[in-house]
């Protein structure tokens, strides 16, 4: 491993993601317990979370395929995807260039260059927004740039790659990635956020995140409480979000929301941390 990499003791997040933590890391992380046996996290994203409490042992996943797998690849060939992502450098204020790279289909791709294309495609879309259409295809538009994107920073990059040694990286939906979870686990689960009204921008996936969806997340919080795990789950705050985990602590929170197109409206948010442990938990 190069010395850059053993420099950047704090990595940041290599991709942009709707919903990310970073206004609310301050709060999150007066709550992380002081002890726990191995961190799994079900809803990765831009993975702010474990790159922050950098955990000796960690399970990571994702129902996005393409995300899991740029991950996978930044953990396991570096050298490749700087060299793949430096052919994209030059373009990243050329519209036209973005969307012909928006159309060519991942699957068809080998798994560095897929990597690369999905980072471009990332920093150069419109907000950070990963959103699919009824076929699965990434159909997020061109974003405005005031300055040239950066794509990435290598010591950065190879210090999430060290980072990302400690951890296993699954594709699934949630329900199979927390399955091997045990007592002394800590769970981090981070959903698309429930929404009322017609407020849907998080259409990560052909199916989305349906009411159905988190009732099922609260079920399987209950089932890991049970088996004796540490769990902190976000959402926002709404009346079917308190009712499906009344049994349990609910912090209320507020913060800003960068994905709103209207810069007015891109602050006091509000949002909840549910947790199963601390002072006055209850345990189930």
């Amino acid at each position: 491993m190069r010395e850059s990499a053993r420099k950047n003791e704090n990595p940041r997040p290599i991709v942009k993601w709707a919903g990310g933590k970073r206004q609310l890391l301050p709060t999150l992380r007066q709550f992380y317990p002081k002890n726990f046996r191995r961190y799994i996290e079900p809803f990765l994203g831009g993975a702010i979370i474990y790159l922050t409490l950098k955990p000796s042992l960690a399970i990571l996943g994702d129902s996005n395929r393409e995300l899991i797998d740029c991950y996978t690849t930044v953990r396991d060939r570096t050298d490749e995807l700087i060299k793949a992502l430096e052919n994209y450098v030059p373009h990243v204020l050329d519209k036209e260039f973005y969307y012909e790279v928006r159309d060519r289909n991942a699957a068809d791709l080998a798994p560095v260059e897929r990597a690369a294309r999905f980072i471009f495609l990332n920093k150069t879309c419109y907000n950070g927004l990963y959103r699919v259409n009824r076929d699965g295809r990434f159909n997020v538009p061109f974003g405005k740039h005031e300055r040239p994107p950066q794509l990435y920073d290598e010591a950065n990059l190879r210090g999430v790659s060290l980072l990302l040694q400690n951890a296993e990286l699954v594709t699934g939906d949630f329900e199979e990635t927390v399955q091997r979870a045990s007592e002394g686990d800590f769970l981090y689960l981070d959903p698309p956020y429930h929404r009322s009204g017609n407020a849907h921008f998080t259409a990560y996936s052909v199916n989305g995140f349906t009411k159905d969806d988190h009732a099922r997340l609260a079920r399987t919080f209950r089932t890991l409480n049970a088996r004796g795990c540490k769990l902190l789950l976000c959402n926002s705050d709404t009346s079917l979000v308190r009712e499906l985990y009344r049994d349990f602590v609910v912090i209320s929170v507020v913060t800003k929301r960068a994905i709103n197109c209207i810069s007015e409206k891109r602050s006091g948010f509000p949002e909840v941390l549910i947790l199963n442990y601390g002072e006055g938990h209850l345990k189930l």
